[in-house]
């Protein structure tokens, strides 16, 4: 579980999302602690995804910050986040189609790798070695995943589930502090759901989760807090079994079939 006391990795902060006339998000704060997976939910048209993307540097809100303190930054743009910890996936997969599994995993760990592009081009033995051990990573990091086995086919030739869990182990190649998955559980059957959120469970002994989805059941027993967005506000955030019997997320959410 995280650290209640802790210093926040991810702290947004009174943030307000305008587009024209259009309030997306008004005064939203919550955040993220080490250790720590937090649940974003709410029906379609909540605010999830601008506020998911308010985090990872594609919207820039309109009033409020995005804070990342253990890093001291305020409002990382999406090619800073990889280089101070911060990994995402997006909604779907992803996954560059014509790069093996495995060198879309290694491209996951390019802004760890030194050399630069001439010293690759030019194949320099600085840049053969760090090429050798990002490879190495990447069959590690799929083989923990449970994935290597598909490791020299094409995004085209393998499983959804298995593009899924390719996906996070792209972005676990940066060593990230923070990861945020876009509603990671679409798409995936009842055999896939179980196997993934075993998986998002046991990456929170190394670093937190912010976790953006609609799919109550399997949210409700992952996450340590929840926050729930209706209408681009706040309207419950806390432990999830309060959060469950709370009469506006009822109203709101639980009670809407989607």
């Amino acid at each position: 579980m995280g650290d209640a006391s802790g210093t926040p990795i991810l702290a947004v902060e009174s943030v307000t999302v305008r587009f024209g006339g259009l309030t997306a998000l008004r005064d939203v704060s919550f955040d993220v602690r080490p250790g720590e997976i937090v649940g974003l939910i709410g029906p379609n048209g909540a605010g999830k995804t601008t506020a998911f993307n308010v985090v990872c540097g594609f919207v820039r809100p309109t009033e409020g910050r995005v804070r990342f303190p253990l890093i001291d930054r305020d409002g990382l743009r999406p090619a800073q986040l990889a280089a101070h910890g911060v990994a995402r996936t997006l909604q779907g997969v992803g996954l560059f189609p014509r790069l093996s599994v495995l060198e879309n995993v290694m491209a996951g760990g390019q802004t760890a790798v030194g050399g630069g592009f001439w010293s690759g081009f030019l194949g320099l033995p600085s840049a053969v070695r760090s090429e050798r051990h990002l490879r190495e990573r990447a069959h590690a990091m799929l083989a923990r995943l449970g994935v290597d086995g598909f490791a020299m086919r094409l995004p085209s030739a393998i499983p959804y589930g298995v593009a899924k869990k390719v996906a996070v182990a792209r972005a676990l190649m940066c060593e990230p502090r923070l990861l945020l998955l876009d509603e990671p559980a679409s798409g995936l059957d009842e055999a896939e759901l179980d196997d993934f959120a075993a998986l998002i469970a046991g990456l929170r002994q190394d670093m937190g989760v912010l976790l953006v989805e609609h799919d109550m059941e399997f949210v409700m027993p992952l996450v340590d807090r929840l926050v729930v967005l209706n209408f681009g506000e706040v309207i419950a955030h806390g432990a999830p079994n309060d959060v469950r019997h709370h009469e506006a997320v009822v109203a709101a959410y639980l009670g809407v079939d989607e």
